[in-house]
């Protein structure tokens, strides 16, 4: 039972840090097991422990009944994880319900690689930018030339872009797309006149680099 406990939870810290991480068992105590250990993990130089195991107690098996089974328990800290393999400095993040913050972790692949980036607290502002993307080059467009082009304007400013609508015209058969930028700065608040100046910047260069017609 200690080996398959101990060769799934490091099998599952590998799948998590990567296969060459370097880990370690120490003896620990718990009210629920015995024996019990935590598993620790070996990041930039430093030992750090991500979770605790160990076999049930058979007197709590028998007392519901399972007194001829046997078994392994483990929890893990979640928030302690997290914090490892997104770079989180301080676990108070995790109460936080900004979408800055949220939206960091909304990925298409669970395996896509994410470094926490810090955000602000002054608020943000909100812009819409919709267009109509080069007739009969619809299958050229990619969203992501968009994302990279806002980016490179707007740098630091810009924390998200979401595409929030695309639909085809029925009779014309052009298809137009509608994108949410929102603009916020690290240190201080932003002016909507500031930003309105930075998204008229980005909706001229979309339409002399990508060729769009803005609406």
């Amino acid at each position: 039972m200690e080996q398959k406990l101990k060769t799934s939870l490091m099998n599952l810290a590998k799948s998590l840090f990567g296969p060459e991480t370097e880990m370690r068992w120490i003896n620990e105590y718990f009210p629920f097991t015995h024996p019990s250990w935590e598993l620790e993990i070996l990041l930039n130089g430093k030992w750090v422990e991500i979770l605790g195991c160990g076999i049930i107690r058979h007197e709590i098996l028998d007392r519901v009944g399972a007194g001829d089974r046997i078994g392994w328990a483990f929890g893990l800290g979640l928030e302690r994880i997290a914090m490892q393999l997104y770079s989180i400095p301080d676990i108070r993040t995790f109460f936080s319900k900004d979408p800055g913050f949220l939206n960091q972790f909304r990925v298409e692949d669970v395996n896509q690689k994410i470094v926490f980036k810090n955000v602000s607290t002054c608020p943000p502002c909100t812009n819409d930018l919709s267009f109509w993307l080069p007739q009969g080059q619809e299958d050229k467009y990619s969203s992501n030339d968009f994302y990279d082009l806002v980016r490179s304007v707007g740098g630091d400013m810009v924390e998200q872009i979401h595409l929030v609508d695309e639909f085809k015209h029925p009779k014309s058969g052009k298809v137009s797309h509608c994108y949410r930028i929102v603009y916020r700065h690290l240190e201080r608040t932003l002016t909507q006149l500031e930003v309105n100046e930075l998204h008229d910047k980005i909706s001229q260069l979309c339409t002399n680099t990508l060729g769009v017609t803005i609406r």
